[in-house]
């Protein structure tokens, strides 16, 4: 079994930072592709970033250029930077991560982005 624990939401003004982590515990041998995903009010959930244990990355349109996904395999933790925030990134944000042929979620972290 794998947890997920994300961290580092919260209130922020339009134009400001936040950084997510996303720390796994568990029992596993290794962890392979993690990624950040999103859910606003009435939407579905969509990909924000991803990240293999390579380090290769992608994004969404809507973020690139603005956030930066990273991980520390060491850490078994991922980050999601977080810069330039709109008021449309208000959602709740979760990471997942790939082990094996299982893939594990987080309970997610509110990010709220203020006008």
């Amino acid at each position: 079994q794998v947890q997920l624990v994300e961290s580092g939401g919260g209130l922020v003004q339009a134009g400001g930072s936040l950084r997510l982590s996303c720390v796994a515990s568990g029992t596993f041998f290794r962890i392979n592709a993690m990624g950040w995903y999103r859910q606003a009010p009435g939407k579905q959930r969509e990909l924000v970033a991803g990240i293999t244990r390579a380090g290769s990355t992608n994004y969404a349109d809507s973020v690139k250029g603005r956030f930066t996904i990273s991980r520390d395999n060491a850490k078994n933790t991922a980050y999601l930077q977080m810069n330039s925030l709109k008021p449309e990134d208000t959602a709740v944000y979760s990471c997942n991560a790939n082990v094996l042929t299982n893939v594990y979620w987080g309970q997610g972290t509110q990010v709220t982005v203020s006008s």
